[in-house]
């Protein structure tokens, strides 16, 4: 009878964290999310999604990124000199922190050492959306 219990025990524990979502940091909601369009190193895709790497978009205006995080991007926009006019997606599903953290994992990656983004800052912009 006890080895029946150990065992109901120890499953119902593994399905509880099995079923779980996982937190991510920002290296993994990178990695998860952002990596099949701006690739393993920031550089992006020529011609179809811009590189973060040493990026004005990335490196510049805090809201403006925080704000293509959460309401995507569908305007022709110019990155490194270059011109770029793909779709990206809205990420608002993500919470405030992953954002924050995803943000400042890329502004302190690929060649960009911009300060980090803050948990309050992303939650002061979603905030405001109409």
């Amino acid at each position: 009878m006890k080895k029946v219990v150990v065992i109901f025990l120890v499953l119902s524990t593994y399905c509880a964290v099995a079923q779980t979502p996982k937190v991510l940091d920002g290296k993994g909601v990178y990695t998860q999310y952002c990596l099949p369009c701006h690739q393993e190193d920031g550089t992006g895709v020529p011609n179809l999604n811009p590189p973060l790497r040493k990026s004005d978009w990335v490196n510049g205006d805090r809201n403006r990124l925080i704000k293509v995080i959460l309401e995507g991007l569908d305007e022709e926009i110019e990155v490194n000199g270059e011109t770029y006019n793909r779709v990206m997606a809205a990420h608002s599903f993500l919470t405030d922190k992953q954002v924050a953290d995803v943000l400042t994992y890329i502004r302190s990656n690929f060649g960009n050492t911009s300060d980090a983004i803050k948990e309050e800052e992303v939650k002061a912009l979603r905030k405001k959306k109409p």
